[in-house]
């Protein structure tokens, strides 16, 4: 079991930066494939990025790619999300994922357990 608690979300304006925290429960951290993903409202999840157990690979939804940078800290049992230049379209609840499934995806079919979410508001 693996508890994940989101942090780092809050109103802001366009143009500014946010890095949201994900601190997971338990020692074998470096073993899952951390994910964050997005739902805005009245849409559906989305996928936003994804990085390795060693943090050596990411991946990143297209549209998000050279703005969000996702990395971790194993010995602190953390993965954060740099977001930077945000947009009002960036406006959603931020969720963290844990995988156990490789190789590392963007299906969060594939991830096995997920924090609560931490909100991000970007106003224009």
């Amino acid at each position: 079991q693996v508890q994940l608690v989101e942090s780092g979300g809050g109103l802001v304006q366009a143009g500014a930066s946010l890095r949201l925290s994900c601190a997971a429960s338990g020692r074998t951290f470096s073993r899952y494939v951390m994910g964050w993903f997005r739902q805005a409202p009245g849409k559906e999840r989305e996928f936003v990025a994804a990085v390795s157990g060693s943090g050596s690979y990411a991946i990143y939804a297209d549209s998000l790619k050279g703005r969000f940078i996702i990395s971790r800290d194993n010995a602190k049992n953390t993965v954060y999300l740099q977001m930077n230049t945000l947009k009002p379209e960036d406006t959603a609840v931020y969720y963290c994922a844990a995988s156990t499934s490789i190789p590392i995806s963007p299906r969060d079919d594939k991830y096995d357990y997920w924090g609560q979410g931490t909100q991000v508001t970007v106003s224009s």
